[in-house]
C-alpha cells in the first residue's frame, strides 16, 4: 500500500538525467577547470623541452621522413630507437597539433562555455533585481559596516549619496522612508568578458593551428621557391632578386642583412619589397620575415659529354667543424656530395667536395657509406673526382636567404581576446561595485548600511560618507542667530 508520503514524494531522475547533472556538475567545478590547466600546462612543458618538428614536415610524406630522422639523429642516443618510435607514435614531436593538446583544448573550451552559461542567469540578477527597502534586522547596528544617526533629512541623504556618485532609488514602506545607492552597479557582468576573452585565445589557438602555416624557406640568390604545397589554389611564389649582408665578407659580421623579395600568384607579381629583420612583407594572408643567410655555391656538374648534371645553387644550411656545411644527390647517379666551404690562405672561398656512395646498410639501420677520394674546388674551376664520371664546377659563390613564411589566421581573434580580457580585468578591479541602503523612520532616525565588492577600502568610503551626512546634520540643525536687541 503506497503511504502519502511515498506519493507526495518527487520521482527519482532516470539515468540520462543523472548523467547530464553530473556532467554539469564536472563542467562547472573550478577542481576540473584547474585539472584541465594543469595537464595542457604539462603538455605545453613537453612541447617546449623536446624540439618539435617543423610545419613544413606535414607537407609530404618525404618531408615528415626527413624531419624524423633529424629528430632520431638527435635523441636515439638519449632515449634509443625503440622509445624514440613511441614518442613519434604518441606525437610527442608535434604536441601542439596533437590529438591530446586538441582534446584539452576542446575540453577546456566548453568547460568555460558552460561554466559561462551557468553563471550568467545569477550574475544578471545580482546587477538586476534592486531591493530598496530592507527588513529591520538588516539594519543592526551590531553588525559590520552600520551606522545610524539622527537629525538628517531624506533630501540630505539623497545628496549626500549623488554627491559620491550613486545611482539613487527611494521608497515609502508604512510610513518609512527607504533610500538605496548603487554605484557600478554592472561590474558582475565584466567576467562574462573576462570569460569570452578566454574563450577567444583558446578559439584562436584552434583556429592557427587549423588553418594557419608557418614555413621556412631557403631561397638561393636569383632563385624561386613555393611557399605552399604543389596544387594548392592560387599558389605563392617567392622570389629571391638580390641580397644583401654589407660587412659580412670583410669583418664576418653582418651589420645588416636584405633581400629584394618578390611574391607571386597565379603567374602574376602581386607585391616586391626589400625586407630585413625587423621589416617584413605582408601579402595574400602571408608575412614574410627575414630570418637569417648562409653560403650557397653555385655549381655545374656536368658528365663526360659535357651535359649538365646539375647547374644552381647549393644552399649550405649545415655546419661542420665550424664550417658551412651541405649535401647533394647527384642527379642521374647513385653518388651524393658532402660540401664543406672553407678559405684559403689568400682569403677567397674553396670548396671542399667529398663523393660518397651508400652501399648498404649496418645493423642499427644507418645507411652504410663508401667516401671517394675528395676534390677542393675554387670559383671558376671544375675538377672530376676520381673514379667518376662527371666534373664538379664552382661558378661563383653566392649566398642564400631564410625567409619565414608565416600565415596566422588567429592573429585578430588573439587581440580581440586579449582585448576582452583586460577589459573584463580593468573593470573587475578599477570599477568594483559599491551599494548604500538608508532608513529614515518617522521620528527622523536614519539607519545606514555599506556594501561592496572586493578591493574596495570600505571602511574608507563608508567615513567619508558619513562625515558628509554629520557635517549636513549640523547644518541644518544649526541654531539660528538671535534677532539683535531693541533699544
Amino acid at each position: 500500500m503506497t503511504t502519502w508520503a511515498e506519493s507526495a514524494r518527487p520521482p527519482a531522475p532516470d539515468v540520462f538525467e543523472r548523467l547530464g547533472r553530473t556532467v554539469l556538475r564536472l563542467f562547472t567545478s573550478v577542481d576540473f577547470a584547474v585539472v584541465q590547466i594543469i595537464v595542457l600546462s604539462l603538455l605545453a612543458v613537453v612541447g617546449m623541452t623536446i624540439r618539435q618538428l617543423p610545419s613544413f614536415a606535414f607537407r609530404s610524406v618525404g618531408d615528415y621522413e626527413s624531419a624524423m630522422a633529424g629528430m632520431h639523429a638527435r635523441y636515439d642516443p638519449v632515449f634509443g630507437r625503440g622509445l624514440v618510435d613511441a614518442m613519434e607514435r604518441l606525437q610527442v614531436f608535434h604536441i601542439f597539433s596533437s590529438t591530446w593538446f586538441t582534446i584539452g583544448l576542446v575540453v577546456l573550451v566548453v568547460s568555460i562555455v558552460v561554466c559561462t552559461l551557468e553563471r550568467t542567469p545569477k550574475l544578471w540578477r545580482q546587477s538586476a533585481e534592486i531591493r530598496v527597502a530592507q527588513p529591520d534586522a538588516f539594519y543592526d547596528p551590531t553588525l559590520p559596516d552600520r551606522a545610524a544617526m539622527t537629525g538628517v533629512a531624506a533630501a540630505d541623504v539623497r545628496a549626500a549619496l549623488r554627491g559620491a556618485r550613486f545611482r539613487v532609488r527611494e521608497a515609502e514602506v508604512d510610513g518609512v522612508h527607504y533610500l538605496y545607492g548603487d554605484r557600478h552597479r554592472w561590474t558582475k557582468l565584466a567576467t562574462l568578458l573576462t570569460h569570452l576573452g578566454l574563450i577567444l585565445f583558446l578559439v584562436a589557438a584552434v583556429v592557427t593551428w587549423r588553418f594557419g602555416d608557418e614555413q621556412g624557406l631557403v631561397i638561393a640568390e636569383g632563385d624561386s621557391l613555393t611557399v605552399q604545397p604543389i596544387g594548392t589554389p592560387d599558389l605563392l611564389v617567392v622570389k629571391n632578386y638580390d641580397f644583401e649582408a654589407p660587412g659580412f665578407v670583410q669583418t664576418g659580421q653582418a651589420t645588416d642583412f636584405t633581400t629584394d623579395l618578390a611574391v607571386f600568384q597565379n603567374g602574376q607579381q602581386i607585391a616586391r619589397k626589400t625586407i630585413r629583420v625587423n621589416d617584413p612583407l605582408a601579402v595574400a594572408g602571408y608575412t614574410f620575415h627575414q630570418n637569417g643567410f648562409g653560403p650557397a655555391p653555385e655549381l655545374l656538374i656536368s658528365d663526360a659529354n659535357g651535359k649538365p648534371l646539375w647547374d644552381g645553387p647549393v644552399p649550405l644550411t649545415d655546419t661542420a667543424s665550424g664550417f658551412p656545411y651541405g649535401t647533394l644527390s647527384v642527379p642521374g647517379r647513385d653518388v651524393g656530395l658532402e660540401m664543406l666551404l672553407q678559405r684559403a690562405t689568400n682569403g677567397t672561398g674553396v670548396l671542399l667536395v667529398v663523393p660518397y656512395v651508400v652501399t648498404g646498410q649496418e645493423s642499427d639501420g644507418t645507411p652504410k657509406v663508401d667516401y671517394l677520394s675528395p676534390i677542393a674546388v675554387a670559383a671558376g674551376e671544375a675538377q672530376v673526382p676520381q673514379g667518376l664520371d662527371f666534373s664538379v664546377g664552382v661558378r661563383r659563390f653566392t649566398d642564400y636567404t631564410l625567409i619565414i613564411a608565416k600565415k596566422d589566421p588567429g592573429q585578430g581573434i588573439v587581440w580581440s581576446a586579449f582585448a576582452f580580457l583586460i577589459a573584463g580585468i580593468a573593470i573587475s578591479f578599477y570599477l568594483p561595485r559599491r551599494r548604500i541602503w538608508a532608513r529614515l523612520n518617522a521620528e527622523g532616525a536614519l539607519a545606514i548600511v555599506a556594501r561592496s565588492d572586493r578591493y574596495v577600502d570600505v571602511e574608507r568610503e563608508f567615513g567619508r560618507l558619513l562625515d558628509d551626512l554629520v557635517a549636513r546634520r549640523r547644518v541644518a540643525t544649526a541654531p539660528a542667530p538671535a534677532p539683535p536687541a531693541v533699544g
